[in-house]
């Protein structure tokens, strides 16, 4: 089964900033061993399918037959050695961890499913009535109210406000034993992604109006702050890298392209602004009409 197409933001924050009982538990965590972040999806979708093939179906992954959380918590884990920043701008103490957050995110996912699924499809899908569902996914959703998931996530494509996140400099590209790439992945302090996300927003909140990307930068914004201002984002292709070519994904220049659209606005460049959105827009647009190939 190849990895799900699935491009991911994450946060990690350092560990020391986290309260009891959730420093113990992912102390604890850390100890079992990090989670490598090339194949997470796949162990993702791995621990969401047996879920759903046990003896009795759990109705999310993560938690016993009576719906409460049951399996351990899985962290990423970076140092602040790891984490590139363009001027002295303070990261850590390490380590910096990214929960998985696997059975909140999977909830949130649920909602979100039994709101835009027809009936026939949520009837095949869900082992119980879909209000039942609902209800326990609500409350699951519920549960994080007093903290925020650390990971949000993208099928099929990356949204381009993302891009205005990172440094486009700070590409790194990697790759796997017979040179093929294997991960394509942006990481920046804190501080520097906040600052970034905000000019993006005022930027084409003027030109644009609230709708649109402003909403997507907007929202972004409000995530981020919800974050220690020492932890570090990393924007990961993830899965994606599955389903382009090496060429492309070496050739790709979104985050470069994204940060001189959003210069050309400030400038009033708009037949600049015009083109290289156009450009995105295609580039992007091809690599999602896969979703409906599939």
């Amino acid at each position: 089964m190849p990895e799900p197409f699935v491009a991911y933001m994450r946060v990690y924050e350092p560990l020391s900033s986290f309260e009891s009982p959730r420093y113990e538990q992912l102390s604890e965590a850390l100890d079992q061993g990090a989670v490598e972040p090339v194949g997470v999806g796949a162990r993702e979708q791995h621990r969401w399918l047996r879920s759903q093939l046990s003896v009795r179906p759990r109705l999310l992954p993560g938690e016993g037959v009576d719906g409460t959380a049951r399996e351990q918590e899985e962290v990423l884990v970076l140092h602040p050695e790891d984490v590139p920043a363009e001027a002295e701008e303070p990261v850590g103490p390490g380590p910096l961890v990214c929960p998985l957050d696997l059975r909140g995110r999977a909830a949130a996912a649920l909602v979100g499913f039994l709101g835009a699924a027809d009936p026939p499809l949520r009837a095949a899908a869900l082992p119980m009535p879909a209000e039942t569902a609902k209800s326990k996914a609500s409350a699951v959703v519920n549960e994080l109210s007093s903290s925020a998931v650390h990971v949000i996530s993208s099928t099929w494509t990356v949204p381009l406000p993302w891009f205005a996140v990172v440094d486009p400099e700070q590409r790194v590209v990697t790759h796997d034993e017979r040179g093929n790439v294997e991960r394509v992945y942006w990481r920046t302090p804190m501080s520097e992604a906040r600052r970034r996300v905000s000019r993006a927003h005022t930027v084409t909140r003027n030109t644009l109006g609230e709708e649109g990307p402003p909403k997507i930068l907007r929202e972004t914004g409000r995530w981020l702050e919800r974050f220690h201002p020492h932890s570090a984002v990393e924007l990961d292709y993830g899965g994606l890298v599955r389903m382009m070519s090496d060429e492309d994904l070496l050739a790709d220049s979104s985050a470069a392209d994204v940060h001189s659209i959003v210069d050309a606005m400030e400038l009033g460049h708009t037949t600049e602004v015009g083109e290289r959105y156009e450009a995105l827009r295609d580039f992007w647009a091809d690599l999602a009409a896969h979703e409906r190939y599939n």
